[in-house]
């Protein structure tokens, strides 16, 4: 039996998401207005969605949802 690879991250999530966006965003101001630029702009707009929904997830005020009494 193969064993997984496993891979201990030492950046949260939302600091990858962030880097990944900000990364994204340079190299798109790099391009001239084309379909590759609009890609990256995208993208670093998914990431910046996904690192919001990662730290609402994540926080100590979601509440479970209450059950009928």
């Amino acid at each position: 039996m193969s064993h997984r690879r496993r891979f201990e991250q030492t950046k949260s999530l939302q600091d990858r998401l962030s880097e990944f966006a900000a990364d994204a965003r340079r190299k798109a101001g790099e391009l001239p207005d084309s379909a590759a630029r609009d890609e990256l702009l995208k993208k670093a707009h998914q990431a910046d969605t996904a690192a919001r929904l990662d730290g609402w997830v994540n926080s100590s005020g979601l509440q479970p949802p209450k059950q009928p009494a």
